[in-house]
């Protein structure tokens, strides 16, 4: 009965260190996840596996001081889903149309300046790809709003229709 009880504390002893282990090295992800709701876990598409640099996640509060601070929305859904309601000041970038290879990203965005790239909510996969290709095209300061036009509208923010 010993020889259970000792195997039965090892196996536990084993858990609590792993599972400290875990949460040590995941710190900034389990934080982020706790209290603003964001997940900054790479999500696995297309762009995301040949992409070198990821882009932050931002809260809808971030997302608020970012605009108030200056930052450029930039909305990665397709053109009848910006005209059709979009944060205020965004441009419409739709991340179809670059796939498909229109070359808007060398002139559309001002350099130098915080991009806030974000689409339909947490299933869009959109601004997150978008936002990689800004990276790899030489932008510096890119952040991905996760909750999108879902989160915004909820928040009871305003928003914008009509196309650019």
């Amino acid at each position: 009965m010993t020889d259970l009880r000792r195997l039965g504390l090892e196996a536990a002893v084993i858990l609590l260190v792993g599972a400290a282990l875990g949460l040590s090295l995941n710190f900034r992800l389990v934080l982020r996840t706790f209290t603003d709701g964001t997940v900054s876990a790479v999500p696995s598409t297309p762009v995301a596996a040949q992409a070198e640099a990821f882009p932050e996640p931002a809260s809808l509060a971030e997302v608020r001081e970012l605009l108030a601070a200056g930052a450029l929305a930039v909305d990665a859904r397709a053109a009848e889903q910006y005209a059709a309601g979009h944060l205020p000041g965004a441009v419409s970038l739709p991340l179809e149309a670059i796939m498909a290879g229109d070359n808007g990203l060398a002139t559309a965005l001002p350099a130098g300046r915080t991009l806030v790239v974000y689409c339909s909510g947490y299933g869009c996969t959109d601004s997150f790809d978008l936002a990689v290709l800004l990276l790899q095209a030489g932008y510096r300061d890119v952040r991905v709003f996760e909750g999108g036009v879902p989160a915004w509208r909820e928040a009871g923010l305003p928003l914008v229709k009509g196309a650019a």
